[in-house]
């Protein structure tokens, strides 16, 4: 019996939707990551995107546990000295909460090309709305 190992050109991409309403991020960060990963397919392959689409709805809406609101802290840098800015997870939860939620999912994905292509295959959306009705998305199930 041989592995079969797949390809890009034969890998069937899916789409799915998922609403956030009060979802913890993390185990909701961890689940999308494996669908786009592919992990959750027979024919999952480290090497090649073999993930799915995943659009996200309620993104203002996520929860989060403990008292991450106030002490979790992002940190970005612009490269020049004393360029450090930080902004806690409240903050980027009333501000853009589709960043928080394309934050957690990739820092569960791999640090590679691959990782880049497959978290442009999330869509996050903070209303209950998003335009891809044309692409018939399934539930996906939590």
């Amino acid at each position: 019996m041989r592995t079969e190992v797949a390809k890009k050109e034969t890998v069937n991409h899916q789409w799915f939707v998922v609403d956030a309403e009060n979802v913890v991020l993390g185990r909701l960060a961890t689940q999308i990551a494996n669908v786009l990963r592919g992990k959750h397919k027979a024919i999952y392959t480290p090497s090649v995107d073999t993930g799915d689409f995943v659009v996200v709805l309620n993104a203002e809406k996520i929860s989060l546990t403990g008292n991450k609101v106030a002490d979790k802290v992002y940190y970005s840098h612009s490269g020049f000295p004393g360029g450090i800015k930080s902004t806690t997870a409240g903050e980027l939860l009333v501000k853009k909460p589709e960043e928080l939620l394309r934050k957690a999912v990739k820092g569960m994905l791999p640090k590679n090309k691959l990782a880049r292509h497959m978290l442009k295959k999330l869509k996050v959306y903070s209303g209950s709305s998003h335009p891809h009705e044309a692409q018939q998305p399934a539930q996906l199930s939590l």
